[in-house]
């Protein structure tokens, strides 16, 4: 039985799901930083009303049993999001997706909550395969993902184009 976004704690994070007061920060944080979009270009953040209709359809969603998204909070303070997306029940394979503000970047969040959706995911939910993706130039990324247990399966030469710019596409499972 399946029970969608719940409660995952870590030795230092707790991830929960959303609430409306996240749309600020969300903004502030993620939003204005041109740094948070640079590899992916999706900003659903950019502005105050775009934030809170996010953050709206995340709570929205919570009513669906295979809705996977939760608020990283360090010390009661949001510094990131992560989530889950495009359920294959068919093939039992869902794709990973994770932001940690820049502020927050190289103390190890980003691979602590992957790690906890991972094994939540497979464990839990018993989903067989997570996937998740990053341009090839996207250090932290990759290293978040490796240090999470995923794996590269492939790479897809100049598969992401984000303000004319291409980048390689570098693809992980974790199964």
């Amino acid at each position: 039985m399946s029970k969608g976004t719940t409660t995952l704690k870590t030795e230092r994070l707790l991830l929960r799901r959303h609430k409306i007061e996240d749309a600020k920060v969300l903004h502030e944080h993620f939003g204005l930083d041109p740094v948070m979009f640079r590899y992916s270009g999706w900003n659903p953040y950019a502005t105050k009303e775009a934030a809170e209709g996010m953050v709206r359809q995340f709570i929205a969603s919570y009513q669906d049993e295979h809705f996977y998204g939760w608020a990283i909070e360090y010390e009661d303070r949001l510094i990131g999001t992560i989530g889950a997306y495009d359920y294959d029940s068919a093939a039992s394979r869902i794709e990973v997706g994770c932001s940690i503000e820049a502020a927050s970047w190289g103390k190890g969040f980003g691979s602590e909550a992957v790690r906890a959706v991972l094994e939540y995911l497979t464990e839990q939910e018993g989903i067989r395969c997570v996937m998740a993706w990053c341009a090839a130039e996207n250090i932290g990324s990759s290293k978040i993902m490796e240090r999470a247990g995923m794996r590269r399966t492939s790479v897809e030469e100049n598969a992401i184009e984000v303000d004319g710019k291409k980048y390689d596409k570098w693809n992980y499972e974790y199964a």
